[in-house]
């Protein structure tokens, strides 16, 4: 990779942090004055009460950075004019030319279609928290409008990628590149929302979703590079910068949550990322920690009903389980980091030898 390449996706993460990091100078004082507090739900641990009140939306922050950082990093790619290049260890690929940022139709879909997915995936969830705290209806966004919403944005992203790149062509590990023909579309949709409704069942532990999104961020940025699609190692690198400054308002205690306006938006972001990189199937091993928590709720509710009444988990998801078993927040969010790390890891093995 040159070094000009480097610079540009070395600032966007540098500058995705600061202003997430200072952001909540500014906005966490001022939710509190406007008293959007998170109301906990009665179905949690009881001990989570004494969060009531924390101000929440701050997925506001890294969003933040996130769109700042993109907007700098494409104003730098033109301003330099620099060829996006990459050194692949295959001889007979080296130096291999990768379309300039923009330069072509697939290119702009996959980086502005990403971008656009990440950030529609947000405003839903900012309607979800505006409509808890502002309206004061606990539960905000029904199931259904929710499921709705993100239906038709999954649809939209996943019609234009067919259209614009690929007809449905995408990798998978130790097969290759494989034509799904018009079933990309369903497929697309099922994952787009699978993984964000995953990553929003995370986000019940202070620090946990930010920190499993960080590791999976730096890992997309890892393969974009693998794979020769280093645009899209910019919004990937944006997040993963982002999120390291909202971790620092973040982490136990939080003094801000990120609410389902950054954890919506961060099931969006790396589903466009892996699907920018045509991989969306090593989604499984990096996002295994996602699976895992939206596993233990459709087993928790299926188990539930079979025994009429028995449970599987002594609280779903996953995270409250561990809770109830003595575990401290901080232990658990870094045990399942460090699974989310062991999976990324796994992904990057796949990439190399598939």
């Amino acid at each position: 990779m040159n070094i000009l390449n480097t610079v540009i996706l070395a600032g966007a993460g540098v500058v995705s942090f600061v202003i997430a990091l200072v952001l909540g100078k500014c906005l966490i004082p001022w939710l509190h004055k406007l008293k959007f507090g998170q109301t906990i739900l009665e179905d949690g641990p009881t001990w989570h009460q004494k969060k009531q009140g924390t101000p929440t939306m701050g997925g506001i922050l890294f969003i933040a950075g996130f769109l700042v950082a993109v907007a700098a990093a494409v104003v730098a790619v033109y301003t330099i004019k620099t060829p996006l290049i990459i050194e692949l260890p295959n001889a007979e690929m080296q130096n291999l030319r990768v379309p300039d940022l923009l330069s072509s139709v697939d290119e702009k879909m996959r980086f502005w279609g990403g971008v656009g997915l990440a950030l529609g995936c947000g405003l839903i969830g900012f309607a979800d928290d505006y409509i808890k705290v502002v309206k004061k209806r606990n539960l905000g966004l029904t199931a259904i409008q929710k499921l709705l919403m993100q239906l038709v944005l999954a649809t939209a992203y996943a019609v234009l990628m067919y259209l614009y790149c690929g007809k449905g062509m995408f990798n998978i590990p130790f097969i290759g590149t494989v034509n799904w023909g018009i079933w990309y579309i369903p497929f697309t949709v099922f994952v787009i929302v699978a993984m964000t409704n995953a990553t929003n069942l995370t986000d019940g532990v202070d620090g946990l979703c930010g920190a499993t999104g960080f590791v999976a961020a730096l890992t997309l940025l890892m393969l974009s590079g693998l794979t020769g699609y280093l645009s899209i190692g910019i919004p990937a690198v944006a997040l993963a910068g982002g999120l390291a400054g909202f971790l620092m308002w973040n982490i136990h205690p939080a003094q801000v949550f990120m609410g389902d306006t950054g954890s919506l938006f961060i099931g969006g972001a790396l589903t466009a990322l892996a699907f920018g990189i045509k991989q969306p199937f090593l989604l499984v091993p990096i996002g295994i920690l996602y699976i895992a928590e939206n596993l233990s709720v459709i087993l928790q509710v299926a188990y539930f009903k079979i025994t009429h009444g028995k449970r599987l988990f002594k609280m779903s998801p996953l995270h409250h389980h561990f809770e109830m078993c003595g575990w401290s927040e901080t232990r658990i969010v870094v045990v399942f980091t460090l699974v989310t790390f062991l999976g990324c890891a796994g992904a990057v093995v796949l990439q190399i030898l598939g």
